[in-house]
């Protein structure tokens, strides 16, 4: 088998043994791919320990930053170990390879004003931004991953529970709360702007374009960033910055952090906890601003 069929036999058994996300499985083979292009036809299950390093030595004379060398590492003990416990090879090669040294960077998160003028942007007298007003209220009363919240469809919905359930990472589902507020604006916009843009036509999905079809993650991505520009928001956004802002402002009025941990679908909860780190640096800012000797 040459190293493409490794590749995907891999990636087979990840999608089958773990449930992993198709963006997840993405990353992986990317990675693999490009280890396998380096190797310049050797096989993937007979290196050693030097291979890995010198390919991680040229990644980083290519420019590569610690953070993707430690990702591509992780790729890499994913896959050697799943064919060490397959007993096609008897040692793995990144067993001796430390990873490189990354700090954690704090997500950018918007403050409630920001929030408030980006949810103010679209423009609701016509079906298209009724719709992105519906989709942005729910980010933030939902905290949902933005792949989640193009995802959903009608029988996800419980609207007299006000409810939603979704099926995470991991196929892990969890029920998440939406809000009176958000839960008013879906109401009214699968009464009027959905039928609007689907006019005769069928779709499964929640939130659909005006060519009747559910919405991709990068489409959506693009939308938030032009209200964020209409809006004048000067900060660099993410398809998460919604989301952290649900989690930095639950955590800034009190909120639990596990509660916040099972809202957003954290199955670590240090994985939540780098939140309670923008929460300490707002009160600082706070006690900057307005304490006498601050």
């Amino acid at each position: 088998m040459n190293s493409t069929g490794f590749i995907d036999q891999f990636l087979d058994a990840a999608w089958v043994e773990q449930g992993l996300s198709e963006n997840t499985l993405s990353a992986y083979g990317s990675d693999l791919r490009i280890f396998a292009q380096w190797l310049a036809g050797k096989s993937m299950l007979d290196v050693d320990g030097s291979d890995i390093s010198r390919f991680l030595a040229s990644r980083f004379k290519d420019g590569i930053g610690n953070r993707s060398s430690a990702r591509i590492l992780s790729s890499l003990r994913r896959f050697y170990g799943y064919y060490l416990r397959e007993n096609s090879i008897t040692i793995d090669p990144t067993a001796l390879i430390e990873s490189p040294h990354i700090g954690r960077p704090l997500p950018v998160s918007l403050s409630e004003n920001d929030v408030e003028l980006l949810l103010g942007a679209p423009e609701i007298t016509h079906a298209l931004g009724f719709r992105d007003k519906t989709m942005l209220e729910m980010l933030y009363a939902t905290g949902l991953r933005v792949s989640e919240l193009v995802g959903l469809k009608f029988e996800q919905v419980s609207f007299r529970q006000g409810v939603v359930r979704i099926t995470g990472k991991g196929n892990k589902e969890r029920l998440v709360p939406v809000g009176e507020e958000a839960m008013s604006w879906l109401e009214n916009y699968m009464s009027e702007a959905r039928k609007t843009l689907l006019g005769e036509r069928q779709c499964d999905y929640l939130f659909v374009t005006n060519r009747a079809t559910g919405m991709t993650r990068q489409a959506f991505w693009h939308i938030i960033k032009r209200h964020a520009k209409k809006a004048g928001i000067k900060k660099e956004l993410s398809p998460h910055t919604l989301r952290h802002a649900f989690a930095t402002h639950l955590l800034n009025h009190g909120a639990d952090l596990r509660v916040v941990q099972l809202l957003l679908g954290h199955s670590d909860l240090s994985t939540t906890q780098i939140y309670t780190h923008i929460a300490r640096e707002r009160l600082k800012d706070l006690h900057s601003k307005y304490h006498p000797r601050g």
